[in-house]
């Protein structure tokens, strides 16, 4: 058995499982007091609550691709790092920057979608979902899916180009 490849496992399930509560709190209660604060909406509304899922959906699949990304910095930075408390922060910089850019994209995309629907149909989306439209709420969050499974791995290339990988062929 591999000890340090086990830990690791320990540490990517425990950080997982930390980052994930942490981002769909922030992200939940954000699209809550929204809901509530511009668009009067609250609780017990099943539109809106779909079309929270989806944002939720998106946020968090958007974040789960830097798991890779910080996996291999952590192993180049293992390499590399003679300082364990060195090795440490610098890890949890590019962790929080990896994750704060994710997070970002997945908001943005999110918002994107959100703009494209509300722009391309003469309703107002929002009027609707407080209506308790399913129909709206169904075809808003499919945008918002959709669009996120489309740009996920950009994002992913985006935060895996940031890794800083060491130079083997110096001129």
């Amino acid at each position: 058995m591999n000890i340090k490849l086990s830990l690791l496992a320990i540490v990517e399930i425990l950080s997982g499982l930390s980052i994930g509560i942490v981002i769909m709190i922030i992200t939940y209660q954000i699209l809550k007091l929204v809901g509530r604060r511009r668009y009067d909406i609250h609780e017990k509304n099943l539109a809106y609550s779909i079309f929270m899922a989806s944002v939720l959906f998106s946020v968090g699949y958007m974040v789960s691709g830097v798991v890779q990304p910080l996996l291999s910095l952590f192993r180049i930075m293992a390499a590399t790092e003679s300082s364990t408390s060195q090795l440490l922060f610098s890890f949890l910089g590019y962790g929080a920057f990896y994750i704060a850019a994710s997070y970002t994209a997945g908001v943005v995309v999110s918002l994107v979608g959100i703009t494209i629907y509300t722009g391309l149909t003469p309703i107002d989306e929002f009027a609707e979902l407080k209506n308790n439209n399913l129909g709206v709420a169904l075809i808003v969050g499919t945008i918002i899916i959709v669009l996120t499974l489309l740009t996920r791995d950009g994002v992913n290339l985006l935060m895996e180009s940031q890794v800083p990988y060491p130079t083997h062929f110096t001129q």
